[in-house]
């Protein structure tokens, strides 16, 4: 049965933090806060989490999950980010905005997309997902935790436990986070192209919602 720990959303305790960081670290599927969503999340190496993420979320390998990162040096580890790219990012980050780009050799290829071989990746401004990966020192990847057959994402903690207490190993209750999902932009390409209209504003970026 899946662990809850409430953790403040703005002064994450610190023991509690630690505590989820060493499930994580050992291949554990966790429910977590973000600034648009409640997400799930686990290590991109460990294979049978992702395995589980996947099928949670009730998607295959063609779509897209995201690399959660601390700030953008982490990021620019795992993703191709040229200058422009570096600028763009950094004006709107933390926030509510999922970028796909090109990933690097150093993710790991079950969390690639086979054929475009691009990842997502974020940086959340939520308190608690960023004291999480402070903690880790390495990405989540992470999807937006919501379930075939759901109209809109989940939003209260103690509904996704008893919804998946048999599926994830922990639950962080850190108050609602909404049920708008990120606004996802494709930088592979030379002009931004929306891939979903979101909780992130589109005025950044002058182009035509999706």
């Amino acid at each position: 049965m899946a662990q809850l720990f409430a953790i403040h959303p703005t002064h994450p305790q610190a023991r509690l933090v630690r505590r989820a960081a060493d499930i994580v670290r050992g291949e554990g599927l966790v429910a977590y806060p973000t600034d648009s969503c409640y997400a799930l999340g686990c290590l991109a190496t460990a294979s049978k989490a992702v395995e589980r993420l996947r099928r949670v979320r009730g998607v295959d390998e063609r779509h897209h999950l995201t690399l959660m990162c601390r700030d953008l040096s982490q990021l620019a580890r795992y993703a191709m980010v040229d200058d422009a790219r570096f600028r763009l990012i950094k004006s709107v980050a933390p926030g509510s905005y999922t970028f796909i780009l090109r990933a690097r050799r150093e993710v790991p290829r079950r969390v690639v997309h086979p054929r475009r071989k691009t990842i997502g990746v974020r940086i959340s401004a939520h308190g608690v997902a960023h004291a999480l990966l402070a903690e880790l020192g390495e990405p989540m990847l992470s999807a937006t935790l919501a379930l075939p057959g759901d109209a809109v994402p989940l939003a209260d903690a103690q509904e996704i436990r008893e919804r998946l207490e048999h599926q994830v190993d922990l639950v962080i209750d850190a108050g609602s986070c909404g049920t708008q999902p990120t606004t996802v932009i494709d930088l592979t390409s030379d002009a931004p192209l929306v891939v979903r209209t979101g909780k992130g504003s589109l005025a950044p970026f002058a182009v035509e919602p999706a």
